[in-house]
C-alpha cells in the first residue's frame, strides 16, 4: 500500500515529510492529514528534530482536499450526521499543530498550491516557492468555504487581502504570493534544494529552545497591545539570558567559535 507521506530525518535534526499522492497532485486525504499530524507529534516529542520541511512529490506542493473523502463522508451522513464536519475539523487541527509547534518548519513550494496546501503554507514559519507555482483559493467557486485555513490566511495576509482571494475564488502567481507575503523568497525549480539548504543553515545556526521561546511570543504578541507585555516578555528575556543555551550563545559569541548547536 503507498504511503500519503514520506518521512525522512538526517543527522542534523531536519525531518522532511513529503505529500506523496503525485496522481492526484497530492490533494489531501484524511489518512495524510492523519500521517502528517502523527509525524509532527512523535518529532516534538522524541527530541531530536529541530526543523520539520513540508514540501510535495512529483513538482506539486498539494492541490487542497481530496474530494473523493468529502464525498465518502457524505455517504456516512445516514448513520454518522457529523462525518463531513469530523473531515473537516482534523485538517484544522493539523493546521493548528503546525501553527503552534515550537519546531521550525519550512514549506517547499512548487506546482499547484490550493485549498487546504495553501494553508499549510500559511502556518510555515518560512515559505521558499518555486517562480513557477500557482496558489489558489478555490473553495467559493466549488460553493464551499475556506473554514479551516481561513484563521491562517488573516494572520499571514490581513483580513482585507484574504477577504479579496476568497471572494474572487483567489489565483495567483508565484510574484503576486511574494509581493502579499504569502511566501518569503522565489527561486526556480532547480535552484529549489539550494535555496532550502541555506535556510536550513540559517535556523540550526540558532538556539532551538529560543526559537520556540521566540514563536510563542510571536503569537502572543498578535494578541496583546505591547505595554502589557513588558513584564512577560522581561522575564523571559531573563530566563533565556541566564539559561544554558544564553551563556552558550554569549560564550561561544566573545570566544569568536560557533555555539554548541551550529552545524560544524
Amino acid at each position: 500500500m503507498n504511503t500519503p507521506v514520506l518521512v525522512h530525518e538526517d543527522g542534523r535534526g531536519v525531518l522532511t515529510l513529503t505529500l506523496s499522492r503525485p496522481e492526484v497532485r497530492n490533494a489531501m486525504s484524511l489518512e495524510m492529514v492523519l500521517a502528517l499530524r502523527s509525524a509532527l507529534a512523535e518529532a516534538e516529542a522524541g527530541g531530536r528534530v529541530r526543523i520539520v520541511v513540508l514540501r510535495g512529490a512529483g513538482g506539486h506542493f498539494c492541490a487542497g482536499a481530496d474530494l473523493a473523502d468529502m464525498a465518502a463522508a457524505r455517504l456516512r451522513l445516514a448513520e454518522d450526521p457529523k462525518a463531513i464536519e469530523k473531515v473537516s475539523a482534523a485538517f484544522g487541527e493539523l493546521c493548528v499543530a503546525f501553527a503552534q509547534t515550537g519546531l521550525a518548519t519550512v514549506a517547499l513550494l512548487e506546482g499547484s498550491v490550493m485549498g487546504g496546501g495553501l494553508g499549510l503554507a500559511c502556518v510555515a514559519d518560512v515559505a521558499v516557492a518555486a517562480t513557477s507555482a500557482v496558489f489558489r483559493l478555490p473553495e467559493t467557486s466549488l460553493g464551499l468555504v475556506p473554514a479551516q485555513i481561513a484563521p491562517f490566511l488573516v494572520e499571514r495576509l490581513g483580513p482585507s487581502q484574504a477577504r479579496r482571494l476568497a471572494v474572487c475564488g483567489g489565483k495567483l502567481d508565484a510574484q503576486a504570493a511574494l509581493a502579499l507575503g504569502l511566501v518569503h523568497e522565489l527561486h526556480a525549480t532547480g535552484a529549489l534544494d539550494h535555496a532550502l539548504e541555506r535556510v536550513l543553515g540559517d535556523i540550526l545556526r540558532c538556539a532551538p529552545g529560543a526559537i520556540a521561546a521566540s514563536k510563542a511570543l510571536v503569537a502572543q504578541a498578535r494578541l496583546q497591545p505591547a505595554a502589557g507585555m513588558v513584564a512577560h516578555a522581561a522575564e523571559l528575556f531573563s530566563r533565556a539570558a541566564l539559561g544554558p543555551e544564553g551563556v552558550e550563545g554569549t560564550t561561544a559569541f566573545l570566544e569568536r567559535r560557533a555555539a554548541a548547536w551550529a552545524p560544524r
